[in-house]
């Protein structure tokens, strides 16, 4: 991100009044100060390596340097992106995880136009919170996501402890063929069910990279599963891991990385103490199947550093606002199958079935004639998610534009947590508390693209 300079400050003037935000003055999740220079994301189509069948083509991209790029910010600082459309088709960027205005939420038709090819728009907002985000389209995401457009946000905070290295790994996969060319996004009859997983999984747009890191230091692993689809169970071997923040919120009691499960949307991060010896591995595994699959590893360089987890102080609490939960109102979600199987027409791309529903409503979202919210919210009161899972499958549902704590499990003990997204298990009932103080048209969907674009959507109006 460019330097902050009065230079910067006064050419970024315009932007701030396109947005109707005064210099100097600003709403809750808008600006303390203009924002700086806008950083360009030109959306391309484009190739990569990703198997040894050679190049695969039609890879879509932000820039033709390979994965998207990891989006520095800082917490409380103006950040600005300026999203020019190299594309064929329309597209979008949202900002997964970050509370922000409304109007840079990047959803068409609820939140901004759609950016047609050769158009470009400007995004400008100060981040509130600090941790491990990550960036999408969300106009025809079952393909733009597909073939590459997922990228990591790192929003840092100076306050946070210092570690030795850091790591970001972007964990998505890819249906390819054997020549290493596209195939069908998905297949209906998993769609129907958990979703249609991808043939070749990588770590950063590699298979099992490894990663050199101080012996004996300590590392900060920043994952972020932005795959369409695939839900892991993460375990750390050759290494002491410990689980210092969920989607972005540090943890109430940190906990080692036994084993722990994360899906489509959330963000995991971990303090890994390497090991001593120079030249030991510690690996990140996949355990959940039939057989552990490495993700990454990290390799121990150098004399030992001789740190201990111990060492690193609490990460800082992001000021998400607490729920009253004895004047919470509460708001039934129902997660089903639907009978219906009826194809939505939208320019952003439809997937021809309708499967599944929220309150018995199914809905894909990206159309011109959305279905009535959810609920209608006031602005600053406390309410409850009474979240329902009556399928056999699980779903990782996100809401957009403000967060939410865990409060309660019918199948098990849980940390009070606080997150975007919530990986909900079958039959299970939850209860997430959250105060609507971000005003607007917020979504919430099931993070498996597949379980979103055919019906698994809604929003939620707080005004």
């Amino acid at each position: 991100m460019p330097l902050l300079t009065r230079r910067n400050l006064l050419k970024a003037s315009a932007v701030a009044g396109a947005y109707g935000i005064g210099m100097g003055v600003a709403g809750k999740f808008g600006f303390a100060e203009a924002p700086p220079e806008p950083q360009l994301l030109t959306a391309v189509k484009t190739e990569a390596v990703l198997t040894e069948a050679g190049p695969t083509r039609d890879i879509m991209s932000w820039g033709h340097d390979g994965m998207p790029p990891v989006l520095r910010m800082m917490k409380g600082r103006p950040y600005a992106a300026r999203l020019k459309n190299g594309l064929d088709e329309p597209t979008t960027i949202h900002w997964h995880g970050l509370r922000i205005d409304n109007r840079m939420d990047g959803v068409p038709f609820m939140t901004q136009p759609y950016i047609y090819t050769g158009d470009s728009f400007d995004y400008a907002f100060t981040p509130p919170d600090a941790g491990t985000f990550w960036y999408h389209p969300h106009c025809n995401t079952l393909t733009q996501m597909g073939h590459g457009m997922t990228g990591i946000i790192v929003v840092e905070d100076p306050a946070d402890p210092k570690f030795d290295a850091e790591v970001v790994l972007n964990l998505r996969d890819w249906r390819l063929g054997g020549d290493g060319q596209f195939i069908a996004p998905f297949r209906p009859r998993d769609a129907a069910k958990s979703g249609t997983y991808g043939t070749v999984r990588t770590a950063n747009w590699h298979q099992e990279p490894q990663y050199d890191a101080p012996a004996g230091g300590l590392v900060r692993l920043r994952i972020a599963v932005t795959d369409v689809t695939r839900i892991f169970s993460l375990k750390m071997e050759g290494a002491d891991a410990s689980v210092i923040a969920i989607d972005g919120n540090p943890v109430p009691k940190r906990f080692p990385l036994d084993l722990l499960q994360i899906g489509p949307g959330q963000r995991l991060d971990l303090a890994v103490c390497m090991p001593d010896s120079e030249g030991a591995v510690a690996t990140l595994e996949d355990i959940r199947g039939t057989t552990p699959k490495t993700i990454a590893s990290l390799r121990a360089v150098g004399s030992s550093l001789k740190r201990e987890i111990g060492d690193l102080g609490p990460l800082v609490e992001n000021p998400v606002a607490k729920a009253d939960l004895s004047a919470a109102e509460q708001i039934p979600l129902v997660l089903s199958a639907t009978a219906e199987n009826t194809a939505v027409e939208s320019i952003c791309g439809t997937l021809g079935y309708s499967f599944w529903a929220i309150n018995k409503v199914p809905w894909p979202g990206d159309t011109p004639d959305p279905t009535a919210p959810l609920a209608e919210l006031k602005l600053g009161k406390s309410y409850i998610f009474n979240l329902e899972n009556t399928t056999p499958h699980a779903h990782p549902i996100h809401l957009h534009g403000m967060s939410f704590t865990v409060i309660s499990s019918s199948t098990r003990t849980v940390m009070p947590l606080t997150t975007d997204t919530y990986l909900i298990q079958p039959d299970e009932k939850v209860q997430l508390a959250f105060v609507a103080d971000n005003p607007g048209d917020w979504l919430l969907h099931c993070h498996i693209i597949e379980h979103q674009k055919t019906g698994m959507t809604s929003y939620l109006r707080v005004s």
